[in-house]
């Protein structure tokens, strides 16, 4: 029971990061982001005026997909579709990382009683 409760814990941590904290992640870009934009003169609005860098290269997404750059596609709301699209994130990871653990559990137990002995059935270990 101890376990489920970790891992309760767990989830509901999680969740409330990616759903309220994550909204007051920082906006300056990351090391990756910097990284592609040196070299580049940007003015007030973002917009590369000048110079060369990878960034010029930066296009839309090609895939796209309902969660694309840390929101819900079609939700005017920035506050409540990146906290949704977290949420989303946790539960769906949560989902698969649950799935595939369930799958590759080991299964090779003997059972137990209530103390917590292995039981045996008479008719295996007597051979007969």
């Amino acid at each position: 029971m101890r376990k489920w409760g970790f891992i309760v814990g767990g989830l509901l941590v999680a969740l409330l990061l990616a759903g309220v904290v994550s909204n007051f992640a920082s906006s300056h870009p990351d090391g990756l982001d910097s990284s592609l934009r040196e070299g580049c003169t940007f003015d007030a609005d973002d917009e590369i005026i000048g110079g060369s860098c990878p960034a010029q290269q930066e296009r839309e997404h090609e895939i796209g997909g309902p969660l694309a750059d840390y929101g819900i596609a079609g939700l005017d709301n920035d506050f409540l579709s990146t906290g949704l699209s977290g949420v989303l994130g946790v539960l769906l990871t949560f989902a698969v990382a649950g799935g595939a653990f369930w799958l590759v559990r080991r299964r090779d137990r003997a059972p137990q009683d209530a103390t917590g002995a292995e039981r045996t059935d008479p008719a295996v270990t007597s051979g007969g």
